[in-house]
């Protein structure tokens, strides 16, 4: 499986949200965290950002979104655990 990492100017074209509003839906739990790249450098799976647009096109309401950014959190968490990464 390909996971791409898209930074903020990617993420921003596609999600449609301005890079202040990314943070903000990230404060509130609407929106994943980013991954670190570098000690300067963040990005966010293209799969995560697919979800999150899926789900407001199909019209989940904030909480349902909150339930799906902490589904994308604990995947992650898998997948490097799965890769031998990880606590």
């Amino acid at each position: 499986m390909l996971h791409t990492i898209l930074r903020i100017p990617a993420a921003q074209t596609q999600s449609g949200y301005s890079r202040s509003t990314i943070y903000l839906r990230i404060a509130q739990g609407l929106w994943t965290k980013p991954v670190s790249l570098g000690p300067r450098a963040v990005g966010w799976p293209s799969n995560e950002i697919q979800a999150l647009n899926a789900a407001r096109i199909s019209g989940k309401t904030d909480v349902q979104i909150r339930e799906l950014v902490e589904t994308l959190h604990m995947q992650r968490k898998d997948l490097m655990a799965a890769w031998g990464f990880g606590k």
